[in-house]
């Protein structure tokens, strides 16, 4: 039973010779199953750690050896370290869950790739990224930042996630246009590519059509379950109907006319008018010259007689000088930023702090592009 194992996780466990059986039993409900099979001998250590703190101490130890690997890498294939540290995670916390780290590892990984043309096309970081899409709340965001970006788009597997995702959000229409593209492409491998199109059409088919609703017809009478209306009476409904409307719109057209008021009594002085104008005839003069300038002819005096009250002095604050500020490019910043988070968050995996962990690990399933630069992100 050496190496990896092409059965299930249980009949795999129970055919080993080290097996002790107690661990599979207690944990066996959380173990997450995986396409190429699990490897049995680091099954049993990993499960075995979930009640021993010396052993689940050297695992967290040898993940901190492999992400300090990660850094020090000097070859041609970047993406390689990255890969086998998934691949050893995913095989040494079978249960998953936040404690892992694994999210934050799948987050680290397609953010160091996603505008390297030499990663464009490669299967195992497009692998990478529908691992990760997988373990996100809002997967879609994902695959529309790899459409945008020309990520992994050759590729069958990406179009038949991207579809199935779709279908099981009940979006049939965009998953249909999603596969249709993928086969106008001609992703690789077509055969995979037409398989998987053949089994959503038949699967759409199966489904039951909603009931189309029926127009409603506002000239029928209305009448409550059960009310049968004869010919005549119906007729009769709508005639009466429809004289009221013709009269309506009769009123409408033709508006009634506004009677103006006038008074008969034309002579009488207007009742508004103060008493004491209609009794007062003086008539009104603007006097002499002399009177006018009476302002004018007052006699000078001097003006040094009378003191002012002065406010106290106060030192005076010089002004401050305008700051001037500094152009930053905010695509550079931006770059400055996400290199400061993916540093952070690797210091992170290495001091392995649980609860910090596991909150990055939320805010990243939350929002799986939180830290990516807004300009790479789809419109």
């Amino acid at each position: 039973m050496e190496g990896i194992s092409t059965l299930d996780p249980e009949t795999a466990f129970l055919l080993s010779n080290k097996t002790t059986g107690n661990e599979w039993e207690l944990f066996k409900e959380n173990v997450r199953p995986m396409k190429r099979g699990r490897n049995v001998n680091v099954l049993n250590e990993a499960l075995k750690s979930q009640t021993d703190n010396h052993l689940k101490k050297s695992l967290i130890e040898e993940r901190r050896r492999l992400i300090t690997a990660i850094d020090e890498y000097k070859g041609d294939d970047p993406l390689k370290p990255w890969i086998e540290c998934i691949k050893w995670v995913q095989e040494s916390f079978p249960t998953g869950g936040d404690c892992s780290g694994l999210v934050v590892i799948y987050e680290q990984c397609v953010r160091a790739f996603w505008n390297s043309e030499q990663y464009k096309e490669d299967r195992r970081y497009l692998k990478v990224w529908l691992e990760y899409a997988e373990n996100c709340a809002d997967a879609e965001v994902i695959y529309k930042f790899l459409q945008s970006n020309g990520i992994g788009q050759s590729h069958s597997a990406y179009y038949i996630s991207y579809g199935l995702y779709l279908e099981s959000k009940n979006k049939l229409k965009t998953a249909n246009e999603i596969f249709n593209l993928g086969m106008e492409r001609k992703a690789q491998p077509i055969e995979k590519m037409e398989a998987s199109f053949r089994k959503f059409f038949t699967r759409s088919m199966r489904r039951p059509q909603a009931p189309v609703e029926e127009p409603e017809d506002s000239h029928l009478p209305h009448r409550s379950f059960g009310t049968v209306l004869t010919t005549g009476e119906a007729r009769r409904q709508l005639k009466q109907k429809t004289d009221l409307a013709n009269k309506k719109l009769k009123l409408d057209r033709c508006p009634s006319t506004i009677s103006i008021y006038k008074d008969t009594n034309e002579s009488a002085a207007p009742s508004h008018q103060p008493e004491i104008l209609k009794n007062d005839k003086k008539v009104f003069s603007l006097g002499t010259r002399s009177e006018r300038n009476k302002e004018n002819s007052a006699i000078p005096a001097k003006w040094t007689s009378t003191k002012i009250p002065q406010r106290p002095v106060s030192r005076a604050v010089p002004a401050a000088s305008a700051c001037i500020q500094v152009f930053v490019d905010e695509e550079c910043a931006e770059s400055a930023k996400a290199a400061k988070d993916e540093k952070s968050s690797l210091k992170q995996l290495r001091r392995v702090d649980g609860a910090e962990l596991k909150k990055e690990s939320e805010l990243l399933k939350a929002n799986p592009l939180r830290n990516f630069p807004a300009h790479s992100l789809p419109r």
